[in-house]
């Protein structure tokens, strides 16, 4: 960060996109202004920081001289050009890894519980059983192994699982207990549940396409948190209808929202939620302690953190 960046407290001027969040920053920096732009900038105002950067009014806020964008979520695929462009762009990361790494564990004891399937309507033909498995003694395989992976990971690693991981950069897991993989198909051949953890870029589009699928396990649980461009929905659809994925949780989906009378909705092995692994009480919270900590840095003039590089990490 520039030693312009270090203006007095009462020199910067912040946009905030989140209207639950205003309060929080205001108790933080009682003598900084905190401007809700919720129902749109004021006029003649210039903006120092934008919080948020998804909103109706983020392309208005840039246009008003904003010099670092925090957004208050984790991907920013999708964020409008005039946002990205900012001079400095930073996210949320591990904002959800609480909410969203409970998701995952929910998904992965639902398949191996055959829930809801076992779940029972009448009285069963025969009683004390029911055909499921366990999460110990499964491997869990995690595509991308930011915030919400590694969390995944140590709650798997406490539940008996082995645990594999492929990152982009090649260097040494942060966790005891996590093997790290330097290929997708090392990845691919051993996971029993496959978790897509990366952020969607030119190098993940469609990383789980046709040539991925055969190189899983027949039976596999696939998980996507992350985008679902990164993976070829058709290719997808071949590997439920022949075995090679057993079931198919999807809390993203490509396209998004999914169009009414879409296959997804109707396979028996795909399990959809609308893009909302993230909701909890503590996003909203997390995200703006992030905000408020890089704030702090920011007037000092500190690197901040979560800076977003050029290529979408």
């Amino acid at each position: 960060m520039s030693p312009e960046s270090a203006s007095e407290p009462s020199d910067v001027l912040v946009f905030c996109e989140v209207p639950p969040s205003v309060e929080r920053i205001r108790s933080r920096f009682p003598s900084i202004e905190i401007v809700d732009i919720s129902e749109g900038v004021p006029p003649g105002r210039r903006g120092d920081v934008l919080f948020g950067g998804w909103g109706p009014h983020s392309v208005d806020a840039m246009a008003s001289g904003v010099r670092w964008v925090q957004m208050a979520g984790t991907g920013i695929d999708g964020v409008r050009p005039e946002v990205r462009a900012a001079p400095v762009l930073t996210s949320a990361r591990g904002a959800s890894a609480v909410a969203i790494s409970e998701y995952v564990v929910a998904t992965m004891g639902a398949f191996a519980r055959h829930f809801p399937q076992n779940w029972l309507r009448e009285a069963p033909e025969t009683w004390n059983f029911q055909p499921a498995s366990t999460l110990a003694g499964a491997t869990l395989g995690l595509f991308g192994f930011g915030g919400i992976a590694q969390r995944v990971a140590r709650i798997a690693l406490a539940m008996d699982m082995s645990v594999v991981a492929l990152r982009r950069r090649a260097v040494p897991t942060p966790i005891n207990g996590v093997e790290m993989v330097c290929s997708l198909s090392d990845l691919l051949s051993v996971a029993d549940h496959l978790v897509l953890a990366a952020p969607a870029t030119e190098l993940t589009r469609h990383v789980i396409n046709a040539d991925a699928f055969a190189m899983m396990r027949p039976g596999v649980h696939l998980v996507n948190i992350a985008r679902g461009v990164l993976v070829d929905q058709e290719a997808l659809r071949s590997a439920l209808d022949d075995g090679t994925v057993a079931r198919a949780s999807l809390d993203v989906t490509d396209p998004e929202p999914v169009p009414a009378g879409h296959w997804l909705f109707d396979h028996p092995k795909v399990f959809l939620t609308p893009h909302a692994s993230w909701v909890g009480p503590p996003f909203l919270e997390k995200a703006t302690d992030l905000f408020c900590d890089n704030l702090e840095r920011f007037l000092v003039g500190e690197p901040l953190q979560g800076v977003v590089g050029s290529d979408g990490y």
